[in-house]
């Protein structure tokens, strides 16, 4: 029987936005690359935002759900976790409906308070302070601004995001770069988000790929691609454009790694242009597509038109439910941490030697080795002493859509899979949200090959599949 009504997926509901200004002050420590020679951010360049959205149901005065999607590589767990009593304090609602993600830059620099006493660090107390200040007004300005809205999903397709598994015979290992024989999902999630009189008031943006187009020789403050991409959106429409990261854990950028700038905002400009390409072809708001009948012509043509939703889905639409859970991962044995001391202890000696023979090579390899090290004794001791780990995730129900943010850095496989299973939904899901210590979640198959991921975690084989079926359970049950 052939189709006769297509549906976009939407969710109505009530929205207010803010953004917030957080670019940290140049000179801030802003190192995350173990090949890095400095530490120190020289510039700026582009703006760092945070981004708040406040959600509500239909009808209702009060948010329900705080999301809060902020230019940074991450958080700690207790930074994050100061911050959802700042955003909670703002909108007056529970830990449980407050979220925070990161679109996980590489040119943000890490913050924990081990980074502190080096060169730089002594910025980021005050720094942290005053964009949780920042962040706390921009939740209010987001609560008060709470208006009727439909939001509108479509897909799109980019091809900037590869699979970063690449195979050096020469290193006989895996390297974490540009694999021209993997694949990548390439899907690109667009939510347009219309008041009620049908004017745009903002665009999110939701796709997969590693903010990794700056790197090692970068020392300038960078949203990476994400500032080029919000500016071109933005551009292109006159309303603001929200970055929400997809799982990434091994998809990066075709071109990256660089020290170029320019590379960044091209690469930004490529999702950009995607994006914009799916928000051309979408429906307007609060309609179907609908076959109209025979048209006799030359042809027998068969003519299509939108037509307002009904009723009834205009009442689905409007449903609201959901919060945070939590699942028990599988996790390796803790390291052991006189073994990390040493570790780190025997490549910074390594460092100055090569250092003080010239060696910059050598000396650069040795100072990464010293920083893996130096990110495992950082969250060492807070690592539980058990074969598991309990592990935060959000799921919230808006009408035809489902929002999902997760912890660390799973697989892109998690977002592939949850679309599978619910086809009929506009899925969105975003990683590095609350819980940051088990790193990646890889597929069990790809465990024991030596890659990077499995190196840098303490996820244990089974964690992934056991994460998508707790999100696909919570999926089911707030149906």
């Amino acid at each position: 029987m052939s189709t006769t009504e297509v549906h976009s997926p939407m969710s109505r509901l009530r929205f207010g936005m803010a953004r917030a200004d957080i670019t940290p002050p140049v000179g801030i420590y802003q190192r995350m690359w173990g090949a890095s020679r400095h530490d120190r951010a020289a510039g700026v360049h582009l703006p760092l935002f945070g981004d708040v959205l406040a959600l509500a149901p239909a009808g209702q005065g009060a948010p329900a759900m705080i999301r809060a999607t902020l230019d940074l590589v991450g958080l700690t767990d207790d930074q994050t976790e100061e911050m959802a009593q700042v955003l909670g304090a703002a909108a007056g609602l529970p830990r449980e409906q407050i979220v925070i993600t990161c679109s996980h830059t590489h040119s943000a620099g890490g913050w924990g308070p081990e980074r502190h006493s080096l060169p730089g660090g002594d910025l980021i107390p005050d720094h942290l302070a005053t964009m949780m200040a920042k962040l706390g007004a921009a939740c209010r300005q987001a609560v008060a601004g709470l208006q009727d809205a439909i939001i509108t999903y479509a897909a799109g397709r980019c091809n900037l995001a590869q699979n970063r598994d690449y195979w050096d015979p020469q290193y006989n290992g895996y390297t974490c770069g540009f694999n021209p024989d993997g694949t990548a999902d390439d899907t690109l999630m667009l939510a347009r988000i219309t008041a009620a009189d049908g004017r745009l008031l903002a665009n999110v943006v939701n796709y997969a790929c590693h903010p990794t187009t700056l790197a090692w020789e970068n020392a300038l403050l960078s949203p990476d691609y994400a500032g080029a991409l919000r500016a071109e959106v933005e551009r292109a429409t006159g309303a603001p454009c929200v970055f929400f990261q997809g799982p990434c854990g091994e998809l990066g950028p075709r071109q990256g790694y660089s020290g170029d700038t320019s590379l960044a905002d091209r690469n930004g400009l490529q999702i950009a242009y995607a994006a914009l390409s799916a928000l051309t072809a979408m429906d307007p708001p609060a309609t179907d597509f609908c076959y109209q009948g025979a048209v006799i012509s030359g042809a027998t043509l068969g003519t299509w038109a939108h037509r307002p939703a009904s009723s009834e889905r205009l009442q689905a639409a409007a449903g609201f439910r959901g919060g945070t859970y939590t699942v028990d991962l599988p996790i390796k044995p803790r390291p052991d941490p006189q073994e990390l001391l040493a570790r780190k202890a025997h490549w910074e000696a390594e460092q100055r030697a090569a250092d003080a023979r010239g060696d910059a090579v050598a000396a650069r390899d040795a100072n990464a080795r010293a920083e893996r090290a130096r990110r495992w004794l950082a969250r060492v001791d807070t690592l539980p002493q058990g074969a598991t780990l309990p592990y935060y995730f959000s799921v919230h129900r808006l009408g035809e859509a489902v929002w999902v943010t997760v912890g660390a850095e799973p697989s892109n496989r998690l977002q592939t899979e949850l679309r599978r299973r619910f086809p009929n939904l506009a899925v969105v899901i975003s990683p590095r949200g609350r819980g940051s210590l088990i790193g990646y979640l890889l597929p069990a198959e790809r465990y024991g090959l030596g890659l990077y991921q499995e190196e840098a975690s303490i996820s244990a084989p089974g964690c992934l599949e056991r994460l998508i079926d707790a999100v696909a359970a919570q999926i089911e049950q707030l149906a």
